[in-house]
């Protein structure tokens, strides 16, 4: 691969012309169309498909785009790693994509553990919907894809599960919807305002089968695919809303919310997907190691 190439390349693409790239680099456009047909040749396939006066991309040449802007990415990370080599030794980079139905807070407890190894360590997060992250994580721009929820049967990404922990969930109110909550415990969910999660989600489905399992019909105000926002909504008394059991505390400080109650055989699993059946990055030790031991540890119930 000559990269030499790959750079003429890249700045026609992001210009859309030889001329203008030639201006930019201030090379003849002979040479520049010289150099990119050099290009196509090594790859065996037209990168541009003349488009009015200008050119646009053929979906090789798209393909190849994705990959140049990687490398030089890469090229730019490695220069800006040198410099600061001398002070601060070689960053450990730790690329992790977060899938969206993930809660925040549990991203971030999570993603923590990372950040404290003995090596500095530069974290590159991406959060998107689950089979495009595993996308990312099949063509390695991915280290981890962290989820709630396994490796769907219908994505065909050869890669592995790894079950960092599970826990079931609780409900919160706003303080002037809990006083106007009647009953105990489920019972007072009968005819509430509720924020549902969306049916899509594993916890989703597993929360209408409960429901329905004990014949509750929740008024449902909204269907919330992120879980910030559903928090927000009940913050602001628009409902009740779900969120692991787990973080009770944090939300209760964080949300000024109460407590309603929790439904432990509503069970939300997290799992980290790596391409590695034996886990060897340390920064996914890390985030395993805790998970295990803190986060979704087993309660301790004093005697």
């Amino acid at each position: 691969m000559n990269y030499k190439h790959l750079h003429y390349f890249l700045q026609v693409a992001r210009l859309g012309g030889v001329l203008r790239a030639s201006e930019q680099l201030h090379l003849s456009p002979q040479t520049i169309s010289g150099q990119i047909q050099l290009l196509e040749e090594s790859l065996g396939t037209p990168l541009f498909a003349k488009s009015g006066r200008g050119l646009a991309l053929t979906d090789a040449g798209r393909m190849v785009q994705g990959y140049a802007e990687d490398i030089f990415s890469i090229g730019a990370e490695l220069e800006e790693a040198m410099r600061d080599y001398p002070a601060t030794g070689r960053l450990l980079e730790f690329r992790v994509g977060v899938a969206d139905a993930v809660p925040k807070t549990i991203a971030c407890r999570l993603i923590e553990p990372a950040t404290q190894l003995p090596e500095p360590v530069r974290i590159v997060c991406r959060e998107w919907k689950l089979d495009a992250l595993l996308g990312e994580l099949a063509l390695h721009r991915l280290d981890l894809v962290i989820s709630d929820a396994p490796i769907p049967p219908s994505v065909s990404v050869r890669a592995f599960n790894h079950k960092l922990g599970s826990c079931g969930i609780s409900f919160f109110a706003a303080p002037s919807l809990s006083q106007n909550c009647q009953g105990s415990f489920p019972n007072c969910l009968d005819g509430a305002p509720l924020l549902m999660p969306s049916q899509e989600s594993a916890v989703g489905q597993r929360l209408r089968a409960w429901l329905q399992g004990r014949s509750l019909r929740p008024r449902i105000v909204a269907e919330c695919d992120d879980s910030a926002l559903a928090k927000e909504f009940g913050r602001r008394g628009m409902g009740i809303f779900i969120a692991p059991t787990v973080l009770e505390r944090d939300i209760e400080k964080q949300y000024g919310v109460h407590t309603l109650g929790s439904a432990p055989d509503v069970v939300e699993e997290f799992f980290a997907i790596s391409v590695e059946r034996r886990i060897t990055h340390p920064c996914v030790t890390a985030i395993s190691l805790a998970a295990r031991t803190e986060l979704f540890a087993p309660a301790v119930i004093a005697s």
